[in-house]
């Protein structure tokens, strides 16, 4: 077994190397190695029992999940539209767990043309470098995205990549409370508003 402080601690270093991550592993690669540093190689061959987290206790997560209808009416927006539709969430998740979350949120993860999960990404936000793998894997300049957010520190950044960026405020995270007069801003109502203001 795996006593669950040890774990925790475990996880909590883990995420931090994640979040470090100078791109010469996938975040899953940088995880197992803290896993292993802990608990030894023998977590290697136990690691299934993530999946069987992710498929059964962390779906009660859901009970406690905000949900809004408008965030399908963006990404129906957006496809209309004839963009891409990327979700670019902090690449801490396996998939499944990822996808789950997609799901709660009335989407499916075929709305998307990418999404981030740690098997597939080498960098976190705010590292540029994140932002950047999005843009090779997709084969599109800065200029032409829009990064859609509710974290100003960690979504806001990739204007400095040229990007246009939109600071969702429901939900809003501001950690340094940080002026934000300088981005576009609101709720989804604004936020469809701005969409459809982009040609």
């Amino acid at each position: 077994g795996y006593p669950a402080p040890k774990m925790a601690q475990a996880i909590a270093k883990g995420t931090e190397a994640m979040v470090q991550n100078r791109g010469e592993k996938t975040n899953e690669e940088v995880l197992l190695d803290t896993l292993v540093s802990f608990f030894g190689e023998r977590i290697r061959k136990d690691i299934y029992l993530f999946d069987s987290f992710h498929a059964g206790e962390f779906q009660k997560v859901r009970q406690i999940c905000g949900f809004s209808p408008k965030v399908k009416e963006v990404i129906d927006l957006v496809k209309k539209m004839g963009f891409q539709a990327v979700l670019a969430t902090n690449p801490l998740f396996p998939a499944k767990a990822t996808h789950s979350r997609i799901c709660w949120a009335g989407l499916s993860p075929d709305d998307f043309s990418h999404v981030t999960t740690y098997e597939n990404s080498r960098h976190c936000k705010p590292n540029l470098d994140y932002y950047r793998d999005i843009l090779a894997r997709l084969g599109v300049s800065a200029k032409e995205c829009v990064m859609v957010g509710n974290d100003v520190d960690e979504d806001m950044i990739a204007a400095e990549l040229g990007m246009r960026v939109f600071l969702l405020t429901d939900c809003l995270l501001n950690r340094h409370g940080k002026d934000i007069s300088a981005y576009p801003s609101g709720g989804f109502l604004a936020l469809l508003t701005y969409l459809s203001s982009l040609s």
